[in-house]
């Protein structure tokens, strides 16, 4: 009789261990199916910035030919819905191209990261003479002054941004595919 319950008690124990072991393994299919459900979160949305055209600016489009192909580039002063900061969106004539100055990025190392202040734009035309008339120590200088070798003569048109009523401004231009500063006092 001793042997016939031990016997039943190990047929017990060996079916237990069995359920067990399936219910682990359906526990760990659950686990698996969870991870899955939270991977499937909706993604978020990335803050994104839309640039307007400036309606602060009285004149806040020209056209001009920066890179010498005979094509007009599109040159409009216009503002950031991101950070509120205004700048250049300069479009190339043929499309391949659009570039951005400011909108809170520093505008050719010339301590300023916005154009807001620009009263004047303008096409700054192909051929004519340029210097930079401040020197080192900020003073304002006159042509007289400058050497031959410091004129620049704009091998295509440039873009000229000036305060209205107060000094300071320069030149944009573009120079083997770089842009460069000219400073206008």
């Amino acid at each position: 009789m001793k042997t016939k319950i031990l016997l039943a008690l190990s047929v017990i124990a060996i079916s237990c261990k069995k359920e067990t072991k399936t219910e682990i393994e359906t526990l760990q299919v659950t686990t698996k199916d969870t991870v899955k459900v939270s991977v499937k979160e909706e993604p978020k949305t990335q803050e994104t910035d839309t640039i307007t055209i400036s309606t602060k600016h009285k004149t806040n489009k020209i056209l001009c030919d920066l890179d010498g192909d005979q094509l007009d580039e599109t040159v409009e002063i216009a503002r950031s819905t991101k950070n509120q900061k205004s700048g250049l969106k300069i479009t190339y004539g043929n499309g391949k191209r659009t570039d951005y100055l400011g909108f809170g990025n520093d505008i050719l190392q010339q301590g300023f990261d916005e154009i807001d202040w620009a009263g004047i734009f303008e096409k700054a035309p192909k051929n004519e003479i340029y210097f930079n008339n401040v020197n080192e120590d900020g003073e304002i200088i006159g042509e007289e002054d400058i050497k031959e070798e410091d004129k620049i003569k704009l091998p295509n048109d440039g873009i000229f941004i000036h305060a209205e009523e107060s000094c300071g401004g320069g030149i944009i231009y573009l120079k083997d595919g770089k842009y460069n500063w000219i400073q206008q006092e």
